[in-house]
């Protein structure tokens, strides 16, 4: 058996370099129409060919396609490079606020990175079973290629729970490109990205002659597709304005009653400093973040620094806090929710959000029944119950905010369903001091703004660290405030009523993707074969 070519693992690698670099930060987005393009045709052209490959190979090339197990090796390695190049972060919040020890940290890093990026070797395997007929090479394998990697993103969705910079997300800034979210999600914009890439590909499978041709044909594609960035939209309308609170309260930090009495004096004062819209149809509206600081529903001295804020304020005041309530379960223990909870201008906490999708092994341990023994590897792992009121908009002034928290904003899916269920804007508090000055904060960021996108909806997105900024239903970024200081964004927004294809009928698209990836896997067999000699075109 003929192992894989070193030009194979090579291509590989510099597939997951390529895209790293895409990414937050460096941020080089425009890579993103060739950084797939060097592992598909590694899938292609994987091992040596064997003498019987060769007399079909027309002495084009020495190299054949993936046996389905190389496919799988090389994508992981892709995978692999770049999860640990893009989320680097993982180790500083193992070690910074984890409290485990440097090569601890590293070791999770390593076996996160080695998990996550099985989706690319899922993928991997997946072209090189599309691109193997019982003779030779199969051209399937380039037509499937942009449905397959959709499929997998959407299993990375549903099935891990970590779709964690999707590829569709690198062209965020691409406003006039990024519109396709609306009918599609993200996801379709991922769609467009690996065809481009399969087509790169496939310029080094055909006749030479050809080659010319087709490379053109995909410069002049990413060109123009890369190019839309610079075509400027109309400003989106703005109703109001809400004050977005930055409080910038370190994660270490230990509490006394002074630290605690004078944060909440101080954030009072910074929630007064803006002057907010005087639109009689909106109501005021301020928000505080998801915060490391202690703020509780069972705390009586926040209870009563916010409900005297919203009464002197005369405005509805947004805050993350931690609900403690009791069970009617007996010998079970009280439930604690991560949430936000809303206080009406006379003072009086009416709503809460719980948050439902909770982050694993940062907020719960998964299994604990048989992962219990985590929780003495780390201090900061919490123990939340996961929210059972579902993705209901808050009522503020007459008005649907969909309120939703921190991590929950990478997952399309989920924020959709409060625009499905009436919300007019969206708000996003975060608490993404976990990552210090690494690029989680721009990759969270990104991610929220597609939710913008593809739901046609403004976001206010308010972090304990930054990035705190308002973004209008086309992603863009209309205002933001500095990382890492304490201050209040007098932050523009508007409310919309319409839904988008996309809030209507949700992952429609990745869906398809998916069918039309396992019936032309299982097509496959009742087809021509095709020998290795190059693609015609």
């Amino acid at each position: 058996m003929k192992g894989i070519h070193k030009s194979a693992w090579l291509l590989a690698a510099v597939s997951g370099l390529l895209q790293i670099l895409i990414f937050p930060r460096p941020n080089l987005y425009w890579l993103c129409w060739i950084a797939l393009a060097p592992l598909m045709y590694a899938l292609l052209r994987t091992r040596e060919a064997d003498a019987t490959e060769l007399l079909t190979e027309e002495s084009y090339s020495f190299l054949a396609p993936a046996r389905a197990w190389q496919g799988f090796l090389l994508g992981w390695v892709s995978g692999t490079i770049f999860y640990l190049g893009t989320c680097y972060w993982v180790y500083a919040v193992m070690h910074s606020y984890g409290g485990l020890s440097p090569s601890v940290s590293l070791l999770l890093l390593v076996v996160f990175s080695l998990y996550i990026g099985l989706h690319h070797g899922l993928f991997g395997m997946l072209m090189a079973i599309a691109g193997r007929s019982r003779v030779g090479f199969s051209r399937k394998a380039l037509v499937l290629a942009p449905f397959l990697w959709v499929a997998v993103e959407l299993l990375r969705s549903y099935v891990v729970s970590f779709p964690w910079m999707l590829l569709g997300t690198a062209q965020i800034d691409n406003t006039p490109l990024v519109r396709l979210a609306s009918l599609t999600g993200v996801y379709g914009v991922s769609f467009e990205i690996a065809l481009v890439n399969t087509v790169f590909a496939a310029t080094m499978l055909v006749q030479r002659k050809r080659r010319k041709a087709l490379l053109m044909t995909a410069l002049a594609g990413a060109i123009v597709l890369q190019a839309t960035t610079l075509v400027k939209s109309e400003p989106s309308e703005v109703e109001a304005h809400a004050t977005l609170v930055q409080q910038n309260v370190p994660i270490e930090r230990q509490w006394t009653f002074e630290s605690y009495s004078h944060l909440l004096n101080e954030l009072s004062a910074m929630s007064r400093a803006p002057e907010a819209s005087k639109d009689p149809g909106i109501a005021r509206l301020i928000v505080w973040p998801e915060s490391p600081a202690p703020f509780g529903t069972d705390d009586r001295l926040f209870t009563e620094s916010t409900a005297a804020l919203a009464r002197t304020q005369r405005s509805w005041l947004l805050t993350g806090a931690t609900a403690v309530l009791p069970t009617a379960i007996q010998g079970e223990e009280e439930r604690i929710y991560n949430s936000a909870l809303l206080v009406r201008p006379d003072g009086s906490a009416v709503q809460r959000y719980d948050k439902v999708h909770l982050v694993p092994w940062g907020e719960y341990i998964p299994f604990s029944w048989a992962f219990g023994f985590a929780k003495s590897l780390t201090h900061e792992v919490g123990k939340f119950a996961p929210g059972d009121a579902g993705r209901v908009p808050l009522e503020v002034g007459g008005h649907r905010y969909g309120v939703f928290i921190c991590y929950e904003a990478v997952f399309p899916q989920e924020v959709r369903q409060f625009a499905a269920h009436g919300a007019e804007v969206f708000v996003n508090i975060s608490n993404d001091g976990w990552y210090g000055d690494s690029g989680a904060a721009w990759q969270h960021l990104n991610m929220a703004r597609m939710r913008a996108v593809e739901n046609h909806r403004w976001l206010l997105r308010d972090t304990n660290t930054g990035i705190t900024a308002s973004i209008d239903p086309l992603g863009r970024v209309v205002s933001v405030a500095p990382r890492n200081e304490r201050l209040a964004l007098n932050a523009p927004y508007g409310l919309v009523r319409d839904t988008t294809f996309y809030t209507q009928y949700g992952d429609w698209f990745p869906i398809l993707c998916a069918i039309i990836s396992i019936v032309g896997l299982l097509w496959r067999d009742r087809t021509r074969a095709h020998v290795m000699h190059p693609i015609p075109v």
